[in-house]
């Protein structure tokens, strides 16, 4: 009998020379294990609800071992070879150039993100295509990242007639659905589907073995605990980029005014888990930065009876690692918004302890039914965020319901949404 993996391989063959190619931008950044998320959430939605699509991924990036990790899983995966940030390293003979993948492709289709990312790649989608359909699947519209609580939309010319351009904007949450109202905007078709990265299915159980037996864990009997700065310090993880001095001096000062708060709310938080429940804690990054982080603002100022029940990982680590490593846990909460969902998409709880300057992309949680479990960090108290985090631990098997039915919603938009996706790329007319 066939694998699973084999079927797909074989539908994939198939669909070889089909001529129902969807060119897949995707693949924003490696430096955070949730940006890394939306690509295999998307290919897997692809592949169970599209499967005579034939995929092309143009990324931005797939350093840090996300190629390689990215073909295990999806084999007949084609990945463009000169994309212009990050030429591959390793090309298959069947992988395209730009060039060879746009005169190919039936479909452009941008993944899950905040806004539109690259639009003068889609520029030349639409001009040397003559206009082929494009969509956009689970990405936030009009955020300005780092804006506090930012209100009104932004919304653009350029990005106006993106948007109206497109066969379909489906936006991963329902505030991007009103931004757009708010803005005057009026795509063909504008509904919710959420971010991709709710239907990941990569797993690592090997890596997350290793890691439970060196951090002394047990299955079921830990939390995971993540980090954040109000400023990602992209200054210091991409050195000579486009942020002017004068704003990254701002920035640094904000993320000094409140790392010390924020993180002493976490600390108390899980402080109240050992104590209260006499399990143990894995602190962990989502991002690279973050591994500084860990030790200095969450382990060495606990209190001396927790700190022996709390164990800091001293590594950044692979998606699927960490998605194993969650599934593992009795739940993960986190300062980044996109752990508790990979928490999710692996069966388990996640709190979302939400800053001001990450986006409206946290209005996902009550989109789904997980308001509960989004907290806003800047006016909530540690107490707060403890009886949260306790109140999952006490009604266990509650919260595992609640992980189910906002999954299986999640499920079901997505799948509503790759319906369309695929009656828009069977519509096209061959490249």
């Amino acid at each position: 009998m066939n694998s699973p993996l084999r079927q797909t391989a074989n539908a994939a063959d198939a669909s070889r020379g089909s001529g129902r190619t969807i060119l897949l931008r995707s693949g924003w950044q490696t430096v955070n294990i949730g940006d890394v998320a939306h690509t295999p959430g998307i290919l897997r939605l692809l592949e169970k609800h599209v499967p005579e699509a034939d995929v092309v991924l143009w990324p931005k990036g797939l350093d840090r071992g996300v190629a390689p990790m990215l073909r295990r899983r999806f084999p007949r995966l084609r990945i463009v070879r000169d994309a212009p940030q990050w030429k591959n390293p390793d090309p298959r003979p069947d992988d395209p150039t730009v060039a060879e993948a746009i005169r190919e492709a039936r479909l452009w289709l941008h993944g899950s993100g905040s806004g539109v990312n690259e639009p003068k790649d889609l520029a030349r989608w639409v001009e040397e295509t003559g206009g082929r359909p494009y969509g956009i699947f689970g990405a936030s519209v009009g955020v300005v990242i780092g804006v506090p609580d930012q209100k009104d939309a932004v919304i653009g010319p350029e990005l106006k007639r993106i948007l109206e351009g497109a066969s379909f904007v489906f936006t991963r949450e329902t505030r991007s659905l009103a931004a757009m109202r708010e803005a005057g905007v009026t795509p063909r078709l504008a509904e919710f589907a959420p971010d991709a990265t709710f239907a990941l299915d990569l797993r690592d159980e090997a890596a997350a073995d290793a890691v439970l037996r060196s951090a002394g864990l047990e299955e079921g009997r830990f939390l995971c605990a993540v980090p954040r700065l109000r400023w990602t310090p992209y200054w210091e993880i991409n050195p000579g980029g486009s942020i002017a001095p004068e704003e990254i001096a701002r920035r640094k000062a904000v993320n000094d005014r409140h790392a010390g708060p924020d993180h002493e709310k976490l600390r108390e938080a899980i402080t109240a888990w050992v104590r209260e429940t006499g399990l143990k804690v894995l602190l962990c990054p989502e991002m690279t930065y973050q591994v500084a982080l860990l030790r200095p603002r969450l382990l060495d100022p606990l209190p001396a009876d927790v700190r022996p029940k709390v164990v800091s990982l001293d590594r950044y680590w692979d998606l699927d690692e960490a998605a194993s490593v969650y599934r593992r846990a009795r739940a993960v909460v986190s300062m980044e918004c996109h752990s508790p969902i990979i928490a999710n998409a692996n069966g388990r709880p996640g709190v979302y302890l939400r800053q001001p300057e990450d986006t409206w992309k946290g209005q996902m949680y009550p989109d789904l039914g997980l308001g509960a479990w989004k907290i806003d960090l800047h006016g909530a108290t540690g107490g707060e965020i403890t009886d949260r985090l306790l109140s999952v631990h006490a009604h266990y098997d509650e919260a595992l319901a609640q992980v189910r039915k906002s999954a299986a919603l999640a499920a079901s938009l997505q799948a509503k949404a790759m319906g369309v996706v695929a009656r828009t790329l069977n519509a096209s007319p061959a490249a």
